[in-house]
């Protein structure tokens, strides 16, 4: 006991621990970062769909389908964008979204330290491990801005339409702030990274940002019924949801 009240220093006789709240909230977050560093790392491959004459049909001509390697995986993240700010509000998910910047900025930094670094004479994967990890800074900050400002506008705009339906009309916020978030984060990551992946044509651009902006959109749309399960979830196994 102290003049100021208990104190809360462990005494020297038996082991402390720290109690680890039941909040799911870390855990969701470690996901949300792990899914962005690894679609971006995807995303440095430039990706064709029906771009060879065999997909032709007939008269009709297939146009090929330009996107990147992240297009299966990066969706998740505006999943789980939504969960957070859905049930833990836009403060909480701000906090998420600089979280997931500095791990990715972090990752970065390692990648370029350790291309840096002498390689050894019996390893043959230099050139590899720079085309692959190698820090482009283009890439590297079409990635961040892009992220940035698209999960940020997300969670702004899911938090505000919920100020006004309050419980009411879940697929109709997250619907809405989907479209808002996706297409400024396809924008900006487009119009920054389209020159690096090798895209020098206005019209492979308006196809790049199109269709990354429509897949995202409508992976949202199809799997709306789990998001809904897995934000019920969350909500009712968060202590302090109110």
């Amino acid at each position: 006991m102290t003049e100021h009240g208990p104190t809360t220093t462990p005494t020297t006789d038996h082991v402390a621990f720290a109690h680890v709240g039941r909040s799911s909230y870390p855990g969701i977050l470690v996901l949300f970062t792990a899914v962005l560093m690894i679609s971006n790392i995807c995303a440095t491959k430039g990706i064709a769909f029906f771009e060879s004459a065999e997909f032709s049909l007939g008269p009709l001509q297939i146009l090929p389908i330009i996107t990147d390697g992240g297009f299966f995986l990066f969706p998740l993240a505006y999943i789980l964008g939504d969960v957070l700010s859905e049930v833990y509000g836009f403060a909480a998910t701000r906090r998420a979204v600089f979280y997931g910047f500095g791990a990715v900025a972090l990752s970065a930094l390692c990648f370029w330290i350790t291309q840096q670094l002498p390689a050894a004479d019996f390893y043959a994967g230099q050139e590899s491990f720079e085309t692959v990890l190698g820090v482009v800074p283009r890439m590297l900050l079409a990635g961040l801005a892009g992220y940035v400002v698209g999960q940020l506008l997300n969670a702004y705009v899911l938090v505000r339409i919920k100020e006004r339906t309050k419980e009411k009309h879940l697929w109709a916020r997250l619907i809405g702030s989907t479209v808002v978030g996706e297409f400024a984060d396809t924008l900006i990551f487009c119009s920054i990274a389209a020159g690096v992946i090798g895209i020098a044509t206005w019209a492979d651009f308006v196809n790049y940002v199109l269709v990354g902006f429509l897949w995202k959109t409508l992976v949202e749309i199809v799997v709306l019924p789990v998001t809904y399960r897995v934000i019920a979830y969350v909500k009712k196994r968060e202590p302090t949801y109110a």
